[in-house]
């Protein structure tokens, strides 16, 4: 019992920040969007494409968390968000509101309109883990089998939005992409979903569609 009264501590403390943080970007205007994924669904690439065609009609930061390297940083960085910043936890699972808090603190909120905070690839820790964002996408692939929403529900439950990414390989893999919006309605029937490739560019106009519109939890 001790060890739940300690986590139940420790989830308000972080509650407790990311209100804050959320209310300090409410109030300059910008919104939020947690995107988080298994690793290789292709959360950096659908950032670079969206980026790229949402290039003068909003201006993009980016909080990019991995356990390592600044790669990913990189890669936003060159694909044209106005500001980046890199968080590397050293082995932890997700970040926390205070991770945000800190990188937030190191980039110019006054060139933002749009935040998206890249989460670490895991698809059972981000879950619980509140970050001040106004909405949680998932992300999950035709290469990632279709068993996703049933296997790891929270995700689904939490989340405003579901991309279905690599659709361009559909025929190539076996993968019932019916089945998969199925599940995820069956778990959250408010969820909004979008068939993506990133490779062709199907189905990116509908997703920085729902971007542009916010705010999401009313859409």
């Amino acid at each position: 019992m001790p060890k739940v009264t300690i986590a139940q501590q420790i989830l308000a403390a972080n509650d407790a920040i990311a209100a804050e943080i959320r209310q300090a970007l409410a109030e300059r205007g910008i919104r939020a969007v947690n995107v988080m994924s298994a690793p290789g669904a292709g959360k950096t690439t659908l950032l670079e494409r969206t980026i790229e065609r949402l290039r003068g009609q909003v201006s993009i930061g980016v909080v990019e968390g991995d356990i390592e390297t600044s790669a990913d940083a990189e890669r936003i960085e060159a694909a044209g968000a106005q500001e980046t910043v890199q968080i590397n936890t050293r082995g932890a699972c997700h970040l926390e509101a205070h991770m945000i808090r800190d990188a937030l603190a190191q980039i110019d909120l006054s060139r933002v309109n749009l935040l998206f905070i890249e989460n670490i690839g895991n698809l059972v820790c981000p879950a619980t883990w509140e970050l001040g964002e106004d909405a949680r996408v998932v992300i999950t692939s035709t290469t990632e089998g279709d068993e996703k929403p049933a296997k790891y529900p929270q995700m689904f439950a939490v989340a405003q939005a579901l991309v279905i990414n690599k659709l361009d390989l559909l025929p190539y893999v076996d993968y019932d992409i019916e089945k998969v919006k199925r599940q995820a309605l069956a778990i959250n029937p408010r969820l909004r979903i979008f068939e993506v490739s990133c490779r062709t560019g199907d189905g990116l106009d509908a997703w920085c569609d729902w971007l542009m519109s916010g705010p999401w939890k009313d859409a």
